[in-house]
């Protein structure tokens, strides 16, 4: 029994802080002039979703997530 008592008292305490909790709307700006990496997500100007720059379609300066959106 006493070791269920130290045990779960050692469970709070790293639970309340030991553990370090997630961080949560913490984005990085971008500058303007830095080069985008191939697993960076950019938004796709016609549709909203988000697509790798790998995958995306390039146009005037544009980044689209498919055909039909850069055709629209």
């Amino acid at each position: 029994m006493q070791y269920l008592v130290v045990i779960a008292l050692i469970a709070l305490i790293y639970f309340v802080f030991i553990k370090k909790k997630p961080i949560k709307n913490q984005e990085v700006p971008k500058k303007k002039n830095e080069k985008l990496q191939g697993n960076d997500l950019v938004q796709c100007p016609s549709c909203g979703v988000y697509t790798e720059v790998d995958e995306a379609l390039l146009s005037s300066g544009k980044y689209y997530c498919s055909k039909e959106c850069l055709e629209k």
